[in-house]
């Protein structure tokens, strides 16, 4: 998340604790963990040693320029430290805006009796039940089972606009930390302390069990067996000079070998991960691992769930439709009694919307009345009352079966009217009274704006997106087709849903999964990368390995944009690092033997001034390379949508040739430098 929403971050104050942070990971086990600068710690302690004791290993003792290796040497090890010291320090200046949401809350537990008790939000326990009302925070995660609230939760997305929570469907999830900003709510607590979703996600954007991903640990393994071979063939130097009559002092093959493995890259590697990972929070994505961030790079397929994701989420009433021989008002009168009881949002919106079209004469009263609620074997609900009528609304084949058992007709225009509301992406409610079909009621979910747009940029990446929807087929195809999916499926039950995920990695392709219910949590478990809407339930949340703080799924584009980058910006740098090597070899090699052969200086191209100052020079360079790349590993490549083959070229032009140029130039003008003032 970006820190700006709850307090800007004081850049000093990071660079200073990176500083710091870069001496700590001197430390040799820490070192360890980093094949290729541990190589270069073990050569700076032994320069160090010959610094101190320059008699150590015989030879002729050049303390000077000896301390000089040694103390470039130490300066490429703190940069390399303060790279990814300053990546991990984004990470934690993130996790410290989002502690400051933690504060000393009281929470207004509510007992078996009704009474209200007063308590410190820690002492909260999953299931507890607690009133959260106007201007009080939210003390803990929990599920609204009572009561509708307008909530501020830009302490935790940074959006100001307030978000409704009601019970019943994907919006009832609250956000421990988050504030209610008028009437109230009853929430049911549903972590214990220090499990709730915020502390999961100050305890992700830390950091501080980042895993290496697999392109990570291959990338690794390259730079090791680089370094291997560039070791042996130093060492297989010392016979030659020895042979050719040539002195070749430790710290010269020191140099030699830190200049010739991929220092850049090595010391990068580990910043450009991390910066990866907080390169999505800084768009309100929290990423619990480094794999789902670079998985999202290579993304073939998106699943994505309608309601709530592609759509609002929120079908409200939008017409009441009777059939033939049912009046308006009958049709008004008892679409209220059916939803006397219902206090879903659709429930309550058949009330508001009969009121505030004024299609109803008079306010009804409940009076001596039941409500049904809905199940999903009647997949209907409704009112009985004392006189005995009975209401009902419900899906139309649930209504048919149901008046068909009672004995009822059905009316010829009921699956007309229906089959209308459902081709212009409606979903319709019949309603019944006793025996009798009175009509529809015509409920809307509308696709969230700007969506058709956001697939348009999907597609242009070469990502197919698939709607999965219990809809029936007709409302499925309206809502793919206004939204602008390349595919879909109707009526799908989770299962499908993992069964299309598995059918596309099947093939070979990494597909993302976007959701926020709880019947998307195993397809979110699923999928390469799975990405979670915080508005949804905290099933969802558990199994998706990303959650989206703003709740869009079209962040999607975003994390993927990210996941391309990360990928791009590792071998972009990587290219340079290997094509730096190039130049650094005509810069120590010629240096090295062109006293004893003087043929050697046809290979000093760089005109380099002394043995001496060439290899300083490239050790300089070696070094201040690291820091200047800071920015690109921590930014990232710039990602534009082209093909692998177009990327391929790019990349050996610009990074390849460029690494190959800017070293030649960067060496040079150290070494004019240093011969000016005298220092070699």
């Amino acid at each position: 998340m970006n820190t700006k929403h709850n307090g800007k971050v004081n850049n000093n104050d990071m660079i200073f604790e990176a500083m710091k942070d870069a001496f700590k990971k001197l430390n040799p086990r820490t070192m360890a963990r980093n094949p290729v600068m541990f190589v270069v710690e073990i050569g700076f302690v032994l320069t160090l040693f010959l610094t101190i004791f320059p008699h150590l290993f015989g030879g002729i003792p050049d303390r000077g320029y000896t301390s000089a290796v040694t103390v470039i040497l130490f300066l490429t090890i703190l940069f390399a430290n303060f790279a990814e010291a300053l990546a991990e320090g984004r990470g934690k200046a993130q996790a410290d805006s989002l502690k400051k949401t933690k504060q000393d809350t009281k929470a207004k537990v509510i007992q078996k009796d009704g009474s209200i008790k007063i308590v410190d939000a820690t002492e909260l326990r999953k299931g507890d039940t607690v009133l959260v009302e106007a201007n009080d925070l939210i003390p803990s995660d929990g599920d609204v089972i009572e009561g509708v609230a307008a909530v501020d939760e830009s302490a935790i997305t940074g959006e100001s606009a307030n978000v409704i929570k009601e019970p019943g469907g994907d919006f009832s999830s609250v956000t421990g930390g988050t504030k209610v900003i008028s009437d109230y709510i009853k929430i049911r607590v549903s972590s214990d302390p220090g499990e709730s979703f915020l502390d999961r996600m100050i305890n992700l954007v830390e950091g501080a069990k980042r895993q290496k991903t697999p392109n990570e640990i291959a990338l690794s393994t390259l730079l090791v067996s680089l370094t291997l071979v560039f070791l042996l063939v130093c060492v297989t130097l010392v016979p030659i000079a020895s042979y050719i009559k040539v002195t070749l002092p430790i710290a010269t093959l020191v140099a030699l070998l830190v200049c010739l493995i991929p220092t850049t890259i090595g010391g990068l590697l580990s910043a450009i991960g991390i910066a990866g990972m907080d390169r999505v929070t800084q768009f309100n994505v929290i990423a619990k691992s480094g794999k789902s961030v670079e998985a999202a790079g290579d993304i073939n397929t998106i699943i994505l769930d309608k309601t709530g994701t592609i759509t609002h989420g929120n079908r409200m009433a939008f017409a009441l439709l009777p059939v033939q021989g049912v009046s308006q008002k009958e049709l008004n009168t008892f679409a209220v009694y059916s939803s006397l009881h219902d206090e879903t949002p659709e429930g309550r919106s058949v009330v508001e919307f009969v009121k505030k079209s004024g299609l109803l004469e008079k306010e009804l009263e409940k009076g001596e009345s039941e409500g049904i609620d809905f199940t999903a074997e009647t997949r209907m609900s409704g009112t009985d009352f004392s006189d005995g009528r009975i209401v009902r609304k419900g899906a139309v084949d649930s209504i048919k079966k149901y008046i068909k058992q009672q004995g009822g007709k059905i009316p010829k225009d009921l699956q007309d009217i229906s089959d209308e509301v459902a081709s212009q992406g409606g979903t319709p409610l019949v309603v019944a009274e006793g025996t009798r079909v009175l009509g529809v009621i015509y409920l809307k979910d509308t696709v969230k704006a700007g969506m058709k747009e956001r697939f348009d940029e999907l597609r242009k990446m070469g990502i197919k997106t698939v709607m999965c929807t219990g809809d029936n087929p007709l409302t499925a195809a309206t809502i793919a087709k206004e939204a602008g999916v390349d595919d879909f499926i109707a009526e799908a039950k989770p299962e499908d849903k993992i069964a299309v995920i598995k059918r596309e990695q099947a093939e070979g392709k990494l597909v993302a999964m976007t959701g926020d219910g709880t019947n998307d949590a195993p397809a979110l478990a699923q999928a390469d990368v799975g990405l979670a809407m915080n508005t949804g339930t905290n099933a969802a949340k558990e199994a998706a390995n990303m959650v989206d703080l703003d709740s869009d799924p079209t962040k999607i584009i975003e994390v993927v944009a990210i996941g391309k980058q990360l990928l791009m910006t590792r071998g972009a740098l990587t290219t340079f690092s290997i094509a730096n090597d190039v130049a650094k070899y005509f810069a120590i090699i010629p240096a090295m033997f062109m006293l004893a052969i003087p043929q050697m200086k046809a290979l000093n191209i760089m005109g380099l001034a002394t043995p001496q100052s060439a290899i300083l020079s490239a050790l300089i360079f070696n070094a201040i390379i690291i820091p200047l790349l800071i920015p690109l590993a921590m930014k990232g490549v710039k990602y534009v949508p082209m093909s692998a083959t177009r990327l391929l070229t790019k990349n050996l032009f610009l990074y390849g040739l460029g690494g190959v140029i800017v070293p030649f130039i960067g060496i040079k003008c150290i070494d004019v430098i240093l011969v000016l003032f005298g220092l070699a």
